[in-house]
């Protein structure tokens, strides 16, 4: 399935993946007023630098209907993009918090929330055509980071890069066509608890990819 054929974001409701409807639905009964959908990506279309995640959290995105919104990991995701003049605003951990990006946008390789947060392969490679859609439609897109090695590997693979020539690392750097990848770390609270990612190290993605983009 192509690009052109789903376009850049799925329907709330997207039905592609048996496992992930059926995680939904059990959702839904649980917690009927949470978003429990495909999390749309979040930003302006004029965006620079797009920043691919996973997937939505449980109790994160799953239930606020925007990327990184509810979650630990968005608290370290926001306040960075804040402080580097990505975003705009307040972050207050809900989708009516105020908070703007600007010349950035946030998505998912996977749109839905699987089980135990790890989507499987024939996930992965359904939602691709999603990611492929959002990027060709950034059409001032520079940019990319991948937030972990999954995020990573779709973004390789959606670009059509040999993952053997591009491997993950954080703060790696990939040139892949007109485009530049940045890997990071995730900035999960499992990785910031363990030591595994340090707030500094986040930063320096980001210094990194503004020095890029002012270039």
């Amino acid at each position: 399935m192509g690009a052109e054929a789903v376009g850049a974001e799925p329907e709330a409701k997207c039905a592609l993946c048996p496992r992930l409807v059926e995680f939904r639905a059990e959702n839904e009964a649980k917690f009927p007023g949470w978003f429990n959908g495909a999390v749309p990506s979040f930003g302006p279309d004029d965006a620079e630098l797009l920043i691919v995640g996973l997937a939505p959290g449980l109790k994160g995105a799953n239930w606020s209907g925007r990327p990184f919104t509810g979650d630990f990991a968005g608290d370290l995701l926001y306040a960075t993009l804040g402080k580097f003049g990505f975003a705009s605003g307040t972050y207050d951990a809900r989708p009516d918090d105020g908070v703007e990006l600007k010349r950035c946008m946030i998505t998912n390789a996977v749109r839905c929330v699987p089980p135990q947060n790890k989507p499987v392969g024939a996930e992965i490679a359904q939602c691709r055509a999603f990611l492929e859609g959002r990027i060709a439609a950034l059409s001032r897109l520079r940019a990319i980071i991948a937030l972990g090695r999954i995020a990573h590997d779709a973004t390789l693979r959606t670009l059509g890069a040999k993952l053997s020539a591009h491997k993950f690392g954080h703060r790696a750097r990939h040139e892949i066509g007109a485009l530049t990848v940045f890997d990071s770390y995730h900035c999960s609270r499992y990785n910031t608890n363990t030591g595994v990612l340090t707030t500094e190290m986040f930063e320096a993605v980001f210094v990194d990819v503004s020095a890029f983009l002012k270039g």
